[in-house]
């Protein structure tokens, strides 16, 4: 009796296991770049445009010690500006349908954030949000152009939400803003942000 089939079988085992574990090593990489279960799910964010905090001051009772100075009443303080729209723009569609408005907004406090307004995108992996120095329609060509600048990842693919850009920023120097997937290199959707 010959053992032919046994030293085949000797040899078919450890291949089949070896072909299985790539397998299921592909599958595993695969669902990591992917992510294929963004395609059915979604991620609601609703965040209020920053306020100031309140500043509470308390001015000094009267004094049974104290009396009243005479003199040019005290100046009255202006209370902060409240946020200004700097630039704004609804967003075009890149690889994904992508409505909804962006507007870059001075916050009282001098700070700046970029708010995103009526989001409507879909998931994807590794997405993120950038201010470009191109216009929309060029920005969303899986071109970001020179030195963009990225203020995190998306916080949802719907509804309002705010990302803060770096102080000192020159805003002049932006003029589209992008929702961008990393792992891609391609854009999601792109506003044009033109003065307001």
């Amino acid at each position: 009796m010959s053992d032919t089939p046994r030293r085949a079988g000797r040899f078919l085992r450890p291949a089949l296991a070896a072909a299985a574990a790539l397998v299921l090593l592909g599958a595993g990489l695969g669902l990591y770049v992917f992510q294929p279960w963004k395609a059915f799910t979604d991620t609601t964010v609703d965040e209020a445009l920053p306020a100031p905090a309140a500043v509470m001051t308390t001015a000094p009772g009267p004094s049974a010690t104290a009396a009243p100075v005479p003199g040019p009443a005290p100046a009255a303080t202006s209370a902060p500006a409240g946020p200004v729209d700097l630039a704004r723009g609804g967003f075009r569609s890149g690889e994904h349908t992508t409505t909804g408005t962006a507007r870059l907004v001075r916050l009282a406090d001098g700070s700046a954030v970029l708010r995103l307004e009526g989001l409507d995108t879909s998931e994807g992996p590794d997405v993120r949000v950038y201010l470009s120095a191109l216009p929309a329609d060029r920005s969303r060509r899986d071109d970001l152009g020179d030195k963009p600048l990225e203020l995190g990842k998306l916080k949802g693919n719907h509804g309002n939400q705010n990302y803060a850009v770096p102080a000192g920023t020159d805003l002049t120097a932006f003029h589209s803003t992008v929702i961008w997937c990393q792992r891609f290199s391609v854009t999601f959707g792109a506003a044009d942000l033109a003065a307001a």
